[in-house]
């Protein structure tokens, strides 16, 4: 798969397109301090349109600003990241997160560390992940809807009366399977998660930490009416069809909702290419679960 020995560098920094976390006008100053170091190398930031509003700049429309751009910078937390993630993937623009928020599983970059970091990667210093993203379809009226999400895929239930039911079943070319029904998951609903995502929602409602370059896909039911519903872990050769005869609404990513009723079924498999995401070399993964889980006492 594509995720394993990805060490290829940035050919070349001229351009470099920035994102900020909504409503956050207090993160002008470092908007200013990055463009400052940033033109110490004679590189352009630009701005997209939204966040130039919020920071009172000029800015770019954000297609424009992804085409442009050798990379994309987001200040934020890793919601904004996300956001910027699953928006620019069309462009396969690598992104650095500068952490401005609170957990930070995935900005890892911290706002003193900015200018520092910059630095490190002018010098070649940083590496390049590769992160699974999840190529969701809807099917409407004969027509498909794609959808990207990069930490997860949640049906839900709509209201707080009641359960939902919803339906998987499983297909793949390796594993000699034809379409064939998995499981029918009654109860508040179902996550479907990336390795990435399985520190956000997934974790929460008792699913499996799995290492962010692991290929998989992760199935975790929430708050199941059964006892013996477990969370599952699939090979990303897999394809997943949903269906559900009752009101499930569908949320990609905690940002983006529609109500699976208006489609005739929803089919979830690995994106053909995967988000490319900036990194210090140094990041210990483990570390990070250590000091934002905290697990155990250091050694």
């Amino acid at each position: 798969m594509y995720l394993k020995n990805y060490n290829k560098k940035l050919s070349k920094i001229e351009i470099v397109g920035l994102s900020v976390r909504p409503n956050s006008p207090s993160l002008k100053p470092y908007y200013e301090r990055l463009k400052k170091k940033l033109s110490e190398y004679g590189v352009t930031l630009l701005v997209e349109k939204k966040s130039a509003e919020i920071l009172g700049v000029e800015g770019v429309d954000f297609e424009e600003m992804c085409k442009r751009s050798d990379f994309l910078i987001s200040i934020g937390g890793d919601g904004t990241l996300i956001s910027l993630s699953r928006r620019s993937f069309p462009y396969g623009k690598p992104v650095l997160g500068i952490n401005a928020g609170n957990l930070g599983f995935l900005a890892d970059v911290t706002l003193d560390e900015m200018e520092s970091f910059i630095d490190k990667i002018f010098e070649g210093e940083y590496r390049i992940d590769v992160r699974m993203v999840i190529d969701m379809k809807m099917k409407k009226d004969g027509e498909l809807k794609g959808i990207i999400a990069f930490n997860d895929i949640v049906f839900s239930r709509k209201s707080m009366e009641g359960m939902v039911n919803v339906h998987a079943f499983v297909s793949s070319e390796s594993a000699y399977m034809e379409r064939k029904h998995l499981n029918s998951y009654y109860g508040d609903g179902l996550i479907v998660s990336t390795p990435t995502g399985s520190t956000a929602y997934n974790l929460s409602a008792g699913g499996p930490v799995v290492f962010p370059l692991t290929e998989a896909i992760i199935l975790t039911p929430i708050c199941p009416h059964s006892l013996t519903q477990r969370p599952l872990v699939l090979p990303v050769d897999f394809e997943i069809e949903f269906k559900s005869d009752d009101d499930v609404i569908v949320v990609v990513d905690g940002q983006d909702i529609y109500q699976m009723k208006d489609f005739e079924n929803v089919k979830i498999k690995i994106a053909d290419r995967g988000a490319l995401m900036i990194h210090r070399i140094q990041r210990n993964y483990f570390d990070v679960l250590k000091t934002k889980l905290h697990w155990g006492d250091s050694w």
